[in-house]
């Protein structure tokens, strides 16, 4: 039995200790009963407001959470991407850029399930994958939170997903999170044509003792870059690209022009 799977024999054990049906349930943490049937059913993922909500109409003195954190959360992320995830959580900063997609932290649930689509996932790895992708964004809303700077292509704002209300959505979420103090997101504009960054996308995460460590994807898989001269080649990559980008506030503004054509 997976973490998970324990888990949500948990929720469904304790829901029948209380005497409740999954309406009750729902009714007093403030979901509707088909999505505690979900859950208890597999077909969706636990988030960590779910488990907080039943926790409290349960009285379970934060259990749910609790196993969440220690069990669940990462058994949600491929194997390959759990040892990135340690350092995306412990970075003080994080350097993103990616000229094909909205990065990770940014997104969306149906943006993320958008982009995980298409027959390279079963529909249960799907869920997983996007439950653990909106899992992390939870360091950019935490009490000390990283510097996040990413830079993405105009592409990337431009091209259809899916329908015009899931980019109308998602870019709304870019502006609002480019509002913060420590995001920040910069856009290279289409006429800027070739450039260095179109090899790939990357990040490049800076921990508190001052050491950077990489990551890298490609379609196969994706790598973790530790040597100090891969990084320091990543570094000088990133301001290349950087020096193509458009300032913060013009980038925020384009967002805002493209997000009115997905209307």
């Amino acid at each position: 039995m997976s973490a998970s799977e324990f888990l949500v024999r948990e929720l469904r054990r304790q829901r029948t200790l209380a005497g409740l049906t999954q309406d009750e349930l729902g009714e007093r943490a403030h979901f509707s009963g088909k999505q505690v049937s979900a859950v208890e059913l597999g077909t969706r993922p636990p988030r960590e407001d779910y488990l907080a909500a039943v926790d409290r109409a349960l009285d379970t003195g934060g259990l749910f959470v609790r196993l969440w954190a220690d069990l669940v959360k990462d058994d949600a992320a491929p194997v390959w991407l759990r040892e990135w995830i340690e350092f995306e959580r412990e970075a003080v900063l994080l350097r993103w850029y990616e000229p094909l997609y909205v990065p990770g932290l940014l997104q969306t649930e149906d943006y993320a399930r958008a982009t995980l689509a298409g027959g390279r996932f079963i529909v249960e790895e799907i869920d997983r994958a996007v439950a653990s992708r909106l899992d992390r964004q939870v360091i950019l809303t935490r009490e000390k939170p990283p510097q996040l700077v990413a830079v993405v292509d105009e592409a990337v704002i431009r091209r259809p997903v899916d329908r015009p209300g899931l980019m109308a959505a998602q870019l709304a979420r870019l502006v609002e999170l480019a509002e913060l103090d420590h995001v920040q997101l910069q856009v290279v504009p289409a006429e800027t044509g070739m450039y260095l960054g179109m090899a790939g996308q990357f990040i490049i995460a800076e921990l508190p003792d001052g050491d950077r460590v990489a990551h890298a994807d490609n379609q196969l898989t994706a790598q973790i870059v530790e040597q100090a001269a891969d990084v320091a080649r990543l570094s000088g990559t990133w301001e290349i690209v950087r020096n193509e980008a458009l300032s913060r506030r013009q980038s925020l503004d384009l967002i805002k022009e493209v997000a009115k054509t997905w209307t």
